[in-house]
């Protein structure tokens, strides 16, 4: 991170600054980014002084300050899916977008602190590696006191500038460290998330975190109570014995996997289900998204096989994930098609939150001949097309199929032990 980056971002809260971010945001000038930046220079020579530097700092030149605004611009855009409108407000990094909590998320965790009671009067939360401070964020809305902690300057002077935009200042702060090296007992509990990406892109290997893995365990256990996000995949062999882990989806996307220490634990193995990732409009809302929560339970053994019925559930990611099929199943009176493949079959439908439900209109066996025929005897034209257990490659398929006609199906690939089939299906609502 260049001295000069940081400058030019100090400098966007200027008068000179927020004119140009303004007109950047107003004119939504990234669509066209030569006209975008032509028409910003101008502004930038017709508006407040721009090469003005801020608090006394380094001087920025016009072409800088033009630039750290049409980033932002580009930034607010893509930001509005994971903050609804406040991202209009908010300040952004590339990285720290990219990995920051999606509204919805940061929204439940943080009532899931408050609501545990786990954090004494007057005590302080520490949001160790903040990044750009969505929990940070959701944590003050909350109620909650809350320190932010991140080793990149640019990182903590964004997450300040968004603590301030958003009027959170008497509730939160940042403040530049290494979140490694935080004492043991320095905050009442802490929410730990740590970078997993780098130069190279995601890093899978909870071990090239940073910091590593053992060490975010160990300020985890370093707090009475303490939440650590990872990525969606964590193995099941890494969640320790003394956290519960919880796996998380918004609108049917499994986002992170939470391990929740101490009082703020629950049961020991769950998924979430949280609906609306910040519609517009709702962004500033201080209250919890909508959820459902499926919880494991120990004494419900193998659930049972079956050919395919009338009704086909796919479990949302997050169940999966979880390694609670035999639990949606359940909830549903079904059983699998296959003991190692996460489709459920039912002969009734049942409302549940926990799968997408189909009426099964057909089962063959896979061809492509044979399933090319059938489809276009029923005359669709619009497939789509999900597979489990198969090595079908979905879009050599899509194009194989050559479909035209007015109807549309879902078309699912599977197989029942060595066998592979499809089933031809539509969705369905539950009553």
């Amino acid at each position: 991170m260049t001295s000069g980056q940081i400058a030019a971002f100090h400098a966007l809260l200027t008068p000179a600054g927020q004119h140009l971010l303004a007109e950047a945001d107003a004119a939504e000038l990234h669509a066209d980014p030569l006209a975008a930046a032509t028409r910003l220079r101008r502004a930038a020579l017709e508006g407040p002084d721009p090469a003005a530097a801020p608090a006394g700092g380094q001087p920025v030149e016009p072409a800088q300050l033009v630039n750290a605004a049409l980033t932002q611009a580009r930034l607010r855009g893509r930001a509005r899916e994971k903050f609804g409108a406040a991202a209009d407000r908010m300040y952004f990094t590339p990285a720290g977008l990219e990995q920051a909590t999606r509204g919805a998320v940061a929204r439940y965790r943080a009532h899931r602190f408050a609501a545990a009671a786990a954090v004494p009067d007057g005590a302080t939360v520490g949001d160790l590696c903040c990044g750009i401070g969505a929990d940070l964020l959701a944590l003050a809305r909350a109620g909650l006191p809350v320190e932010g902690v991140d080793l990149d300057p640019l990182t903590v002077a964004v997450a300040t500038a968004n603590v301030e935009a958003l009027g959170l200042g008497a509730a939160a702060r940042v403040r530049e460290g290494d979140a490694a090296r935080t004492p043991p007992g320095r905050y009442a509990a802490v929410l730990c998330d740590p970078a997993r990406r780098g130069r190279r892109g995601r890093i899978f290997d909870p071990d090239a975190y940073a910091p590593p893995w053992r060490t975010v365990l160990d300020l985890a256990r370093g707090a009475a109570a303490a939440c650590v996000k990872a990525a969606p995949g964590l193995p099941h062999e890494l969640v320790p014995e003394d956290a519960a882990a919880e796996w998380i989806s918004v609108d049917g996307e499994v986002k992170e996997t939470a391990l929740w220490f101490g009082p703020l634990r629950g049961a020991p193995r769950q998924a979430t289900l949280l609906r609306g990732s910040a519609p517009a409009g709702t962004a500033d809302a201080a209250g919890p998204p909508d959820r459902a929560t499926l919880v494991a339970d120990p004494g419900l053994g193998d659930p049972p096989l079956a050919a395919p019925g009338r009704y086909l559930y796919e479990p949302d990611g997050a169940v999966v994930r979880a390694h609670l099929v035999a639990e949606a199943a359940a909830e549903v009176g079904g059983a699998l098609l296959d003991p190692h493949i996460a489709y459920i079959t039912a002969d009734r439908l049942v409302p549940t939150p926990f799968c997408r439900a189909y009426e099964v209109l057909d089962v063959l066996p896979f061809s492509l001949k044979r399933l090319r025929a059938v489809l276009r005897e029923r005359r669709v034209g619009i497939v789509t097309i999900k597979k489990r257990g198969s090595a079908v490659d979905v879009e050599r398929l899509r194009r194989d199929l050559r479909l035209s006609g007015p109807n549309a199906l879902v078309v699912v690939l599977t197989r029942v032990g060595d066998r592979p089939i499809c089933l031809l299906c539509s969705e369905v609502s539950a009553p």
